[in-house]
């Protein structure tokens, strides 16, 4: 552990991570998101909103799902 007197706050700096650490996040974002994507569009589909939830997954395609029959599928494509 450092002093407080030998800390240079000027030459503090965030550690670069390493392009594995870097697709790992972006993997893990991606996977969270596209969760949290299919909870919003389940959801809708609970209250009656298929229109909106059909709008919702056209708009977010990237999460991988589709409304088919009033049901969060996941989309093949």
């Amino acid at each position: 552990m450092q002093r407080i007197s030998e800390i240079d706050v000027f030459r503090l700096e965030r550690p670069s991570l390493s392009e594995a650490e870097r697709k790992r996040l972006r993997r893990e974002r991606g996977q969270q998101e596209k969760e949290e994507g299919y909870q919003k569009l389940a959801e809708l589909c609970y209250l009656g909103e298929y229109d909106m939830a059909k709008q919702m997954a056209n708009k977010h395609y990237n999460w991988g799902y589709e409304i088919v029959d009033c049901i969060v599928m996941e989309r093949i494509d």
